[in-house]
């Protein structure tokens, strides 16, 4: 029998206005590196609620999800393993409403060039990007609401 496969199940946004993609500036490994607004997804949750949470506490914004990018696997340093489910849609404004989330050191609406000079949380945020750039639109429909085992 071989081990179990530890999985961590994230979300993330990908958010474009007028060419311009939101991203999040956060501490990982002694360096400031840029990511999607994301997170992992938390116990009871479906990961359209996931990631409209994240993104709220992240950055303010209220996020409606419009398709979904597609999903991707991260062998990580300790052995463990991330599963990314990455959506795009919408972002506005939620009136007297703060980003929360104190690992959060900015927001940046940058370019694809000008993201090219920072350092990137992992790969995958690369990835989301270039879904996104090449069109790829999932239904929302063909990601499954959180269902409960009898």
């Amino acid at each position: 029998m071989t081990d179990r496969l530890r999985c961590h199940v994230t979300v993330a946004a990908v958010i474009a206005d007028a060419g311009r993609f939101l991203f999040v500036e956060e501490a990982a490994g002694g360096r400031r590196v840029l990511n999607q607004p994301a997170g992992h997804l938390e116990a009871g949750e479906d990961l359209r609620s996931a990631v409209i949470r994240e993104v709220r506490e992240e950055t303010g914004l209220d996020f409606r999800p419009e398709a979904w990018l597609g999903c991707d696997l991260l062998a990580l340093p300790s052995g463990a393993v991330t599963l990314r489910v990455a959506f795009t849609g919408r972002a506005f404004p939620l009136p007297g409403t703060a980003p929360r989330d104190p690992a959060i050191l900015a927001t940046h609406w940058l370019t694809p060039d000008e993201a090219r000079g920072w350092p990137l949380r992992s790969p995958l945020v690369q990835r989301s990007l270039e879904r996104f750039a090449q069109g790829v639109r999932l239904p929302l429909d063909t990601v499954g609401a959180l269902s409960r085992a009898p």
